[in-house]
Formats: C-alpha cells, sequence, structure tokens
C-alpha cells in the first residue's frame, strides 16, 4: 500500500528525490512521515506533512536540507534532500498515519503503515 522509490548512489553534496505512492486504503487525509535506518542503527525519523500541508516535522539533522512534500491528487509524498552527507546513507522508509499526534509523529509506534524502504547510499 506504501511504495517508495528514488534511491540510489550519490555523492556527497548531490541531491536526491524520493517519492512514496499510496494506494488502496492509505487515504490522503492521513499523515506521512519518512523515516530511515541506518546500518547497525535504529529506525529514526526524518520528517513528516500533514495531510492538508499545514504542518512540517524535520529531524534536527536534516533541517534546512530536507523537504517534506504531497501531491493529495496523486496520492504521493516525496521527500528533497539537498546537501546529501555520508551520514545520510541508510534505508529510507515511508508511513502514514491515521491520526496525526504532536506526541507520536516522530516514534514509529506513531505510525499506522510502512513501505518496504528504498536504499540510499551517500559516498564521501
Amino acid at each position: 500500500q506504501l511504495q517508495a522509490s528514488g534511491g540510489g548512489l550519490v555523492q556527497a553534496g548531490d541531491s536526491l528525490r524520493l517519492s512514496c505512492a499510496a494506494s488502496g486504503r492509505i487515504l490522503r487525509s492521513y499523515t506521512m512521515g519518512w523515516f530511515r535506518q541506518a546500518p547497525g542503527k535504529e529506525r529514526e525519523f526524518v520528517a513528516a506533512i500533514t495531510w492538508s500541508d499545514a504542518w512540517t516535522y524535520y529531524a534536527d539533522s536534516v533541517k534546512g536540507r530536507f523537504t517534506i512534500s504531497r501531491d493529495n491528487a496523486k496520492n504521493t509524498v516525496y521527500l528533497q534532500m539537498n546537501s546529501l552527507k555520508s551520514e545520510d546513507t541508510a534505508v529510507y522508509y515511508c508511513a502514514a498515519a491515521i491520526a496525526f499526534s504532536y506526541s507520536n509523529y516522530g516514534r514509529l509506534n506513531g505510525y499506522d503503515y510502512w513501505g518496504q524502504g528504498t536504499l540510499v547510499t551517500v559516498s564521501s
């Protein structure tokens, strides 16, 4: 129901845009998020966007470099990643939450549906 794509191998300083296409039960009113998991590390929050685009949230490590957006007509959420660093190397996952919560938007258990992940590798 969530299909992430757009990952690849890039050099430090490059840009990349990830896409997450939602289908089936994932409604356009859901809050959407991106998480990532680096080798040997726990999955961590990257960014989130509410259904109306009224609010976006970012991890401190990506603020000013990453931008989350959504196209509700296409049922797709994007993650534009600029000025990539080697520490951004990870598998990136998109997720959908039925209800937005200020206390849970950055937590794994705040989301109800998960995509399969797409690998981003940044070489230094």
